[in-house]
């Protein structure tokens, strides 16, 4: 047990599921003789060992079992059956602020927040300026914290939370509370834990975030463990399951082998594509339901989606990979030389890149009331890893020279990028570097 920080063995979870007050009132009342729930094992039979030093980032969809688990480790909540051995000191970043008492002040709440981790009083008095500096929240530190805007409380939670020197961090989805500034501090703050050879058991929605800083990937799913093991590839398989192409699937690998054999056939292929491309896309992604649309009317984009070279559905892309973005256009009305467009933004909606083809200098040619094409634009785009957005849209320049919006919807998929390296600024450079030495 020297070296291992997590043991879990045959660890469930499972929580009793009521349709009405009624029905949960009866059962307390009857306990022994009416049962009116039934059961959701949020964990299944988990056996899960990390050792010391190790960053295990955990995968998997909205109700896989993600937080119950971090919550088991961290003692907020307790496991129906099984077994956890824990080896050192805990810190959460899972429910920020639990241990604050809102009629105290910020000061005050420093010194709760140390007992209840468990520091002695000389112990919280030598963290206190520390976690003062950290904070960063001014005067405000000696108001209650029922005062205090969400943002000031969560910088001083997270401030508590991080400076307590824990030999485990559990971490969900919280390293980016605050403005940017903060922001810079607490990914500094989990990189020098990182150099310190702490175990972090890390949560996140974002892929980028765990190939940069994760070792390891483990992917949950119904509560039970699917994989465990190298973080590029627990990754991409991943991104396969958010897409329902998970390659576990030994059926759906057999006719992707099958489908690449028949390659051969420039007929079938074609025919093969056609039916693709009469498929439903937009369900394989991560849809905005706040998108922008407005347009004419002349033409409608029907249909979008984001591929890999293989042509596979893909909510994250890789910086340095060559992906196409799809999308399909019906005409209401006839159309002469379109504009087909693509563009990319963050979600504070600055415009990254984009092009058209109008850009690219292709002629789009006519189009009858009906038509409908498909428009794909492939290329790598090597902007920094992050939360993007995917636009498109259908446009053209009439008579005058006056550009006319035929449909637009803006904003229309969510989507990931990310990156195996670290980059400067928001476009990464693949600089070839050389040194050399000048003797004097």
């Amino acid at each position: 047990m020297s070296e291992t920080a997590i043991k879990i063995s045959n660890l469930t979870k499972e929580y009793k599921m009521f349709n009405s007050k009624k029905d949960r009132l009866i059962e307390a009342i009857f306990p022994n003789k009416i049962k009116r729930h039934t059961t959701f094992k949020a964990l299944d039979n988990l056996d899960l060992e990390i050792n010391k030093g190790e960053v295990v980032g955990v995968l998997g969809k909205n109700g896989a079992g993600k937080s119950t688990l971090l919550k088991i480790v961290t003692g907020v909540v307790s496991p129906s059956s099984g077994k956890i051995n824990i080896n050192g000191k805990v810190s959460s970043l899972l429910e920020l602020g639990t241990a604050f008492n809102p009629d105290l002040t910020g000061i005050e709440n420093i010194y709760q927040h140390g007992q209840v981790m468990g520091l002695t009083n000389e112990k919280i008095e030598e963290k206190k300026q520390e976690i003062i500096d950290f904070a960063d929240i001014g005067e405000h530190l000696y108001q209650p914290v029922k005062t205090y805007s969400s943002g000031m409380f969560a910088r001083l939670a997270f401030a508590c939370a991080i400076n307590v020197d824990p030999d485990i961090l559990i971490v969900d989805e919280v390293l980016s509370v605050g403005d940017m500034a903060f922001q810079l501090k607490c990914f500094k703050k989990f990189e020098q834990f990182k150099k310190d050879g702490k175990t972090i058991l890390f949560v996140s929605h974002s892929v980028g975030d765990i190939l940069k800083n994760c070792t390891r990937a483990i992917i949950l799913e119904q509560g039970k463990k699917i994989y465990d093991g190298d973080i590029k590839e627990g990754v991409e398989k991943y991104k396969k399951i958010m897409v329902g192409l998970d390659d576990s699937n030994e059926k759906e690998q057999e006719t992707e082998n099958k489908k690449e054999d028949e390659k051969e056939n420039e007929k079938e292929n074609t025919v093969s594509q056609e039916n693709e491309d009469l498929e439903d896309w937009k369900h394989n992604f991560i849809q905005n339901p706040n998108l922008t649309e407005y347009g004419d009317g002349r033409a409608e984009v029907i249909d979008y989606g984001m591929f890999d070279s293989k042509g596979r559905p893909i909510n994250a892309f890789d910086n340095n990979e060559v992906i196409i973005l799809k999308s399909k256009i019906k005409f209401n009305e006839d159309v002469s030389d379109p504009i087909f467009t693509m563009s990319i933004k963050d979600f504070q909606g600055t415009t990254y890149t984009g092009t058209n083809t109008d850009i690219e200098k292709i002629l789009t040619g006519k189009y009858k009331k009906g038509d409908i094409v498909v428009v794909e634009f492939k290329q790598k785009i090597p902007i920094t890893a992050g939360k993007y957005t995917l636009s498109f849209s259908c446009t053209k320049f009439n008579v005058q020279g006056n550009l006319e919006v035929l449909n637009r919807k803006y904003d229309a998929l969510l989507v990931d990028a990310i990156t195996t390296k670290n980059t400067v600024g928001i476009i990464r450079i693949d600089s070839d570097i050389s040194i050399k030495k000048l003797t004097k």
